[in-house]
């Protein structure tokens, strides 16, 4: 009972105080029919704030998001799902889902009744300009009476998370020399490469394939014997992505920061689907990806990426250094200086594509491309060392400048360590 008269409304603390007055009035003037009159004013918002909250309504929800990871700018269907699990219909229902801002105003709805073992479901959207890892829920109900006298709030304490990832653009093909290198399960090579010593055959280990058996050596041995006809390689790569605030320009979804992620999304996205083992670094060192659904977990890690504070290229480079074994580095930048750009382009060797997509983020403060001096020193630098240089100004989409990526850089490296 104490909670229904919390849950009183303006409403029913007005019926409430009215009835009470004229009870009072009725009182001093001796009128037995104001008195009625008071006592079922006042009657009335106490029987429905009694009635509301003995009301035992078990409700069970369900959320749904479709799909539940959406591009910037796209959107998606959000469908709740209410079941009464009891016997007892239930009355008015006002539901209210709690959505980030950035996902646009919170959602309300009314359900007039809902019968003993009724289900209803319930759809809206929600889009976002703005990358990033956004919880939908809890889910909050509130109980009236037919009168409005009565509100009483309940709530879901479920949750679900809605990624909104970077936006990706389908980039041609484009043939990166030397990308394959490593050891895994992508690629094979014949026996011919192999060398003679790969045919003989060898023990059965556990995950190999079974149509590998070599039935004749089996039965000379006496155990599963299998061909070594094959060697497995993965083709392995590294993408860094410059994240330093200060070699950004701009603020919001069309700031050289966002094209950066959105063109390090394409990138990653494209050259996942090319089969290629793919591991993130930033200026920050190493990201952790997963194995599994590897476009998935490189945009689930770049929905989230911010600024960093940093000055300097250096743990980037570093943790590129440390993981060896990469036939191809592709590298996002912002503004950089040429010392950078000298340590950077140092990682490139024989055997190793290093492609360098140079975000001209002078265009960003209105300049024309390339107009600085410290933007045609950088490309030098790295077309010195071998790099493939890829242009990127304000305006245009990668997808339209990726093509560059297999044009060697005008440079080559003289013996001596200098451009030639």
């Amino acid at each position: 009972m104490r909670d229904g008269l919390r849950a009183l409304t303006s409403r029913g603390r007005s019926f409430l105080a009215s009835g009470v007055a004229a009870m009072l009035m009725a009182f001093l003037l001796g009128e037995n029919d104001l008195f009625r009159i008071g006592v079922l004013v006042t009657a009335l918002p106490l029987l429905a704030a009694m009635v509301v909250a003995r009301t035992r309504y078990r409700l069970s929800c369900a959320r749904r998001l479709d799909p539940a990871r959406a591009e910037v700018g796209g959107e998606a269907t959000v469908t709740l799902r209410l079941e009464n699990v009891t016997r007892l219909p239930t009355g008015l229902l006002l539901i209210e889902d709690t959505v980030p801002y950035a996902l646009g105003v919170r959602p309300r709805f009314v359900l007039d009744r809902v019968e003993s073992r009724g289900i209803r479901e319930i759809d809206y959207r929600v889009r976002s300009d703005l990358r990033g890892r956004y919880t939908i829920g809890p889910l909050s109900v509130r109980i009236t009476d037919p009168f409005g006298l009565v509100e009483l709030t309940r709530g879901f304490t479920i949750s679900d998370t809605l990624v909104v990832t970077p936006q990706v653009v389908a980039l041609p093909h484009v043939r990166l020399s030397g990308e394959w290198t490593g050891g895994g399960d992508s690629r094979t090579r014949s026996v011919a490469a192999a060398g003679d010593d790969d045919v003989a055959p060898r023990e059965y280990r556990q995950g190999d394939d079974l149509r590998r058996v070599h039935w004749r050596s089996t039965a000379r041995h006496g155990e599963l014997m299998v061909r070594r006809e094959e060697q497995q390689w993965q083709s392995r790569g590294a993408l860094l992505l410059d994240t330093r605030r200060y070699a950004h320009r701009g603020e919001g979804p069309r700031s050289s920061f966002e094209v950066a992620v959105s063109a390090a999304a394409s990138i990653g996205v494209h050259l996942a689907h090319e089969g290629l083992g793919l591991r993130l670094v930033t200026d920050q060192g190493a990201e952790h990806l997963t194995d599994t659904g590897l476009s998935w977990s490189l945009l689930d890690t770049l929905a989230v990426v911010r600024h960093s504070p940093a000055r300097s290229l250096e743990l980037g480079v570093s943790a590129l250094r440390q993981g060896g074994g990469d036939g191809l580095i592709v590298a996002v930048l912002g503004s950089l200086d040429p010392e950078e750009a000298r340590e950077l382009a140092r990682l490139r060797h024989s055997g190793i594509t290093g492609v360098a997509v140079l975000l001209d983020v002078g265009t960003w403060d209105g300049g024309e491309p390339g107009s600085t001096e410290n933007y045609q020193a950088v490309q030098a630098v790295l077309a010195g060392y071998g790099w493939r240089i890829v242009r990127l100004p304000a305006g245009v989409p990668i997808a339209s400048v990726w093509q560059d990526a297999a044009n060697r850089g005008r440079y080559a490296l003289s013996p001596a360590g200098g451009a030639a």
